[in-house]
């Protein structure tokens, strides 16, 4: 499987946002999320991108966007925190965890870099697989008030 990250700008966000392909690169069928959704990760992208880029990533199949990792928080003391999705279409074919994991390697070679964090809902399987595969361990529990319950998952860099 050739699973690729390109770091995310306004362009493939804006195609992304439109259903477009961009030059060399087609998007899954149906899409990676809603419109709405794709709008409120570019603006948090683009807020975190003045502090620390890159900011988000479309995780790519041979020649089309199948997902997407984005920081969901500033850096917080080498710890980059970040959450993931992949196009309904596209589930299920090992594109998370080779995209987690392209992350990953990219941040051991990003020496401001020393954690990467994610978190996922109790009743969330796939995604917990996705990160026990890409070697994150479970760090704790957390309750958010508008997710309830959260694992929390880390991945030493060192």
């Amino acid at each position: 499987m050739a699973v690729r990250i390109i770091a995310a700008d306004d362009l493939h966000f804006a195609a992304l946002i439109a259903g477009t392909p961009l030059p060399g690169l087609g998007v899954a069928d149906g899409g990676i999320e809603s419109p709405e959704v794709l709008a409120m990760l570019r603006d948090l992208a683009a807020t975190i991108r003045p502090q620390f880029a890159p900011a988000a990533w479309v995780i790519v199949h041979d020649a089309e966007i199948v997902g997407l990792c984005s920081l969901v928080a500033p850096p917080d003391a080498g710890t980059i925190h970040i959450g993931y999705g992949i196009a309904a279409s596209r589930r299920r074919h090992g594109h998370a965890s080779a995209g987690v994991q392209a992350v990953a390697e990219w941040a051991r070679h990003d020496l401001r870099v020393s954690r990467v964090a994610a978190e996922t809902a109790l009743d969330n399987l796939p995604s917990q697989r996705v990160l026990e595969q890409s070697g994150f361990t479970r760090t704790g529990i957390r309750i958010d008030h508008e997710d309830g319950a959260l694992i929390c998952w880390g991945l030493a860099l060192d």
